[in-house]
């Protein structure tokens, strides 16, 4: 390390008090690291000229532990503090510190110079093998005391894996240590355990953190089970953050992980067209799902659900603004009193002057002559898919993907009665409660009511 003058150390001093450069400025300036640069001006601005003299590193052990207290008491740093005390270097007190929680107030008291003779720290103190039990002082034989019943209270499975013959991690000692804690003196738990002080506070302050997410753990699995098993991590953060509560997804991730709780939802794939089909509409939506209001673009289709030798059929209509099930029929055929009789439905929704376009695909139902009629008698523009591709509707069948994981798949029906409740639940589940992340967090109904109260 190189050695500095009072006079150099005070003049790059007055050329930072002076404002014309910053810490490494200075210190490329006059080949000095930038950090002792800091230091040397830490210690002018609270001792003056003498902070900027050679010092001397011989300190004892009741000065090294005021040190360690002001830095505590404070909550000072490492060059905080020495400056204060106008010290040599801060990497000595970070020395200190883990000295002290490690061995106590005898650990910070100087070593003897010279080379230090080689000894097995597994073997016993020769000295006091040597001596007879009536030559030991009684506070020797406390301690011995101590340390033998700490071992023995010690379990032995953990005793083995501190000497090394099986695994053993620090975590679990230091928890088995804090168990201990209340009958036995913690160095000599720690003795027992082959733990060192400061790696037992750092696991038992780890183990009190593990803790403090009890709560959001519970939060976390009520919503879980009340939405049963269809959210995943992004929408349990909506909806705990819908609530109130401001909290990170990657910490809701990491807590599901820990409760073994994953979305049960299978991943939607689209299925392609089906069949030759005859005249239709023109592709008037292309593809645009957005909308800037409720009741500007719906979109409807049939699907199909089987319990074992029987069917039913659901055709439902959105609306594009929220993904509201705006209504739906369902039946044991897909005949055209099916989608006569959904369209009847929305269409009571609508206000005088509101003429959605509706958009579907080329199914039969939808080029019949009485459909049309029905769309003419309240203007509403009619638009179809082209052939064999379902992804002019998406939108659509998204929503038949998201029903039949979250529903259909999830419980099994003896019989079609059931599949209809279950149905009628889910859809007004689906738009009353099951938030949207594309929702800013909110139901279809949620959002379609803030936005009507905004305007």
């Amino acid at each position: 390390m190189a050695k500095y003058s009072e006079g150099f150390r005070r003049r790059v001093v007055e050329d930072y008090l002076a404002g014309e450069s910053g810490y490494r400025a200075l210190g490329a300036r006059y080949g000095v690291d930038f950090s002792m640069v800091r230091r040397w001006v830490a210690s002018y601005r609270v001792h003056g000229v003498a902070g900027l003299r050679k010092k001397y590193s011989h300190y004892d052990a009741q000065f090294k532990l005021s040190v360690l207290q002001r830095m505590w008491q404070d909550e000072l740093s490492y060059t905080q503090v020495t400056a204060l005390f106008d010290l040599r270097n801060p990497r000595g007190v970070a020395t200190w510190e883990r000295l002290y929680h490690e061995g106590g107030l005898d650990a910070l008291a100087p070593r003897p110079r010279g080379r230090c003779p080689k000894m097995n720290a597994t073997q016993p103190d020769k000295r006091a093998e040597g001596k007879t039990p009536e030559a030991r002082t009684r506070e020797e034989l406390l301690k011995e005391n101590e340390y033998l019943r700490a071992e023995v209270a010690y379990p032995k499975k953990a005793r083995c894996a501190a000497q090394g013959e099986s695994a053993g991690s620090a975590k679990e000692k230091a928890q088995i240590v804090q168990d201990l804690r209340a009958h036995h003196p913690l160095a000599a738990l720690l003795k027992a355990a082959g733990l060192v002080r400061s790696t037992f506070y750092y696991q038992f302050k780890a183990l009190d953190r593990g803790e403090r997410h009890a709560g959001l753990k519970e939060k976390i699995r009520t919503l879980y089970e009340h939405h049963k098993g269809r959210y995943g991590y992004r929408r349990i953060t909506a909806a705990i953050r819908q609530a109130g509560e401001l909290v990170n997804h990657k910490t809701v991730q990491r807590l599901m992980g820990q409760l073994q709780l994953k979305s049960l939802v299978r991943p939607k794939k689209y299925r392609s067209w089906r069949g030759e089909v005859g005249r239709a509409a023109p592709n008037l939506l292309q593809r645009q799902f957005k909308a800037d209001g409720p009741n500007q673009k719906w979109v409807t289709d049939v699907t199909e659900f089987k319990v074992g030798a029987q069917k039913l059929y659901l055709s439902p209509v959105m609306d594009l603004y929220n993904g509201e099930i705006v209504a739906y029929q369902m039946d044991s055929r897909p005949s055209f009193e099916l989608v006569s009789g959904m369209l009847k439905k929305a269409l009571t929704r609508l206000r005088g002057n509101e003429r959605p376009l509706l958009h579907s695909d080329q199914g039969w139902q939808y080029r019949m002559p009485a459909f049309s009629r029905l769309l003419k008698q309240r203007q509403l523009p009619q638009s179809m898919s082209r052939k064999a591709n379902c992804l002019d509707n998406a939108a659509m069948e998204s929503f038949f993907g998201t029903l039949k994981s979250e529903c259909f798949r999830l419980d099994r029906f003896i019989n079609v009665d059931q599949l209809c409740d279950a149905l009628n639940r889910y859809i007004h589940y689906y738009n009353h409660e099951r938030i949207k992340l594309k929702l800013k967090g909110l139901s279809p109904v949620q959002y379609r009511t803030q936005a009507s109260a905004t305007r």
